[in-house]
């Protein structure tokens, strides 16, 4: 991290890492996961990795997050399953989420967005796209 910025001294590091914004990333698939993991580290994005939608929710509710990454078709709990839950809890109602799916049909994204979803991505995706996604939502936390 210090080549891409510069010289840094500790409390420089530790500036940077108290403004980090953690990412709940839940995606079972592998490659997927991966993938997204790497992009958001890459951008300086704290994140937390899960397989499905239980370990997800049992990390935000350890861990805390400030943005949420959520595939649909997963495991033990889809990620719609997850978004309501995240939508009805009390500390975490307000965290913007994105779906990131292969789900592309309209009626997909209507039942994610009325589900609560802040925005959705169908997958595949470009880098570029999901990250000035993930831009406007942390927009949305900096004005609360």
């Amino acid at each position: 991290m210090a080549e891409k910025y510069g010289p840094s001294t500790e409390w420089d590091i530790l500036l940077r890492m108290d403004n980090m914004k953690k990412v709940l990333v839940a995606e079972d698939d592998e490659g997927f996961r991966v993938l997204v993991t790497e992009i958001l580290k890459d951008e300086g994005y704290s994140i937390i990795s899960t397989t499905n939608g239980l370990e997800a929710w049992n990390r935000l509710k350890q861990e805390g997050a400030d943005l949420a990454i959520l595939d649909i078709n997963m495991p033990e709990m889809d990620g719609l399953q997850l978004l309501k839950k995240i939508r009805t809890d009390e500390q975490y109602k307000n965290i913007p989420v994105l779906l990131l799916t292969v789900k592309a049909f309209t009626e997909d994204q209507v039942s994610g967005y009325e589900t609560g979803a802040d925005d959705y991505l169908v997958k595949p995706f470009e880098t570029d796209i999901l990250l000035a996604r993930l831009k406007v939502l942390e927009r949305r936390i900096l004005k609360k």
